[in-house]
C-alpha cells in the first residue's frame, strides 16, 4: 500500500498471570438443601439492583444451587416479594 511503512511493529505487552480462585458455594458448605422463595433477604444477595440474577460465575454457586436461586428468585418475582 502507498504511504505505509512495513517496518512498523507494536511493542507486545505482557500478560499478566491469571491467579484462579476456586470458589466454594456457600449453601454446600452451610449443608442447605433448598433455597425457599419467601426467603426475600437470602434472594436478594443473588440479585444485582436492578433484580438481575447474578451468574454463577460471580456468586461461586454450584449448578444444583443455582438452579434453585433461578426458580426461587422467578417464583418470588411472580408473589410480587421481591422486584
Amino acid at each position: 500500500m502507498p504511504g505505509r511503512t512495513t517496518n512498523t511493529t507494536r511493542p507486545r505487552m505482557k500478560r499478566k498471570a491469571r491467579i484462579n480462585i476456586k470458589k466454594t458455594c456457600r449453601l454446600c458448605e452451610n449443608n442447605i438443601p433448598y433455597v425457599d422463595f419467601k426467603d426475600v433477604e437470602l434472594l436478594r444477595k443473588y440479585q444485582t439492583e436492578k433484580g438481575k440474577i447474578l451468574s454463577r460465575r460471580i456468586t461461586g454457586n454450584c449448578c444444583v444451587h443455582q438452579k434453585m436461586f433461578a426458580s426461587a428468585i422467578k417464583k418470588a418475582r411472580n408473589m410480587s416479594l421481591v422486584m
